[in-house]
């Protein structure tokens, strides 16, 4: 049986984690939470296991056969080596170790056969689930024809910060409701009712960092089989789900019939408003045929284009980062 450490387990991040396990071949595994010591004793489970919240301590690694990060990158940087040296296998998903030389960023959805593995790699990265959907995307859709160009928005949710940054969303709109002054720890902005292509100077979170994670993991799994992708990221005034505007420029012209199937990956569901707002059609620029994307999006993350409501989609989890989305 495999012994699994969570550092982070009481994060946003963690919890999700935690529930992918539990539905997961590993869910007979023996689990050991880690967290700093606000969540320390906190009572979890895990699968059919219940288990406590532990403290980091020096020996917290000990027989571990995989380790994932889960919380914050400062808590990443501080014990994943310890996590090393005590013989476990390192999974980061805070984006702290991007950088390391020689971590490997998979997502076995959009890697060839081919694709070999670093055995001896410090650490695994699973891509952003963000990087995955572009890629998936992509993947398929140079099956079909040769892309020439592609550019996307991508509309990032409260939850992609933390707790924190969700719990300031709620508590500005609940102030701006009642006339009273907001909270800006997290983003030093007004994110309620706001579309923020950028934050206060002072803010916690970074815009910047995000979309240089997506651009750098999308460009790992695309290598030399795709263009460079061209991608602006904004803080929507949503708690949870990605939404993706996405202008593909094609070499070619395609029927719309093979487009929809190009662009329909596994999991993933048309928007019944699609034929309404247009979304996935060709349009053309001049002499180029171009395709417009909708949107990916989930949990009841407006369309832009037909105002209607996707609810769940796009939804991504650990480990394997698996991505479900309705494209529009």
């Amino acid at each position: 049986m495999y012994k699994i450490a969570i550092a982070g387990a009481s994060t946003l991040l963690g919890k999700e984690l935690k529930e992918a396990l539990s539905e997961s071949p590993m869910a007979a595994a023996d689990f050991v939470l880690l967290d700093q010591e606000e969540a320390l004793g906190t009572l979890d489970q895990v699968g059919d296991e219940v288990t406590f919240v532990q403290p980091i301590a020096a020996d917290a690694f000990e027989k571990t056969d995989f380790t994932f990060f889960c919380g914050s990158a400062d808590l990443t940087r501080k014990h994943w080596k310890e996590a090393l040296t005590a013989g476990s296998s390192v999974l980061d998903l805070s984006g702290a170790l991007d950088e390391e030389t020689g971590v490997l960023v998979r997502a076995p959805w959009v890697e060839t056969e081919a694709s070999s593995a670093d055995l001896f790699t410090p650490a695994v990265i699973p891509a952003h689930s963000a990087a995955l959907v572009l890629a998936l995307i992509m993947e398929r859709l140079h099956q079909r024809a040769p892309v020439r160009s592609v550019a996307a928005t991508l509309l990032l949710p409260a939850s992609e910060f933390g707790r924190a940054a969700m719990d300031e969303l709620h508590q500005q709109t609940i102030n701006l409701l009642s006339f009273q002054s907001l909270p800006r720890a997290k983003f030093d902005a007004q994110s309620a009712y706001n579309m923020l292509s950028g934050l206060g100077e002072n803010a916690a979170a970074s815009l910047i960092g995000v979309e240089a994670r997506v651009r750098q993991h999308y460009a790992r799994l695309a290598g030399n089989r795709w263009q460079p992708l061209a991608l602006q990221t904004i803080l929507a005034p949503v708690f949870h789900g990605h939404t993706f505007s996405i202008a593909v420029e094609l070499e070619r012209a395609m029927e719309i019939a093979a487009l929809e199937e190009a662009s329909s990956c596994d999991g993933a569901e048309r928007c019944a408003g699609a034929a309404a707002c247009g979304g996935g059609r060709t349009e053309p620029v001049g002499d180029e045929p171009v395709l417009a994307l909708g949107g990916v999006g989930q949990s009841a993350a407006a369309c832009a284009e037909c105002g209607g409501v996707r609810d769940g989609a796009a939804q991504a989890a650990a480990p394997g980062q698996r991505a479900v989305g309705k494209l529009h």
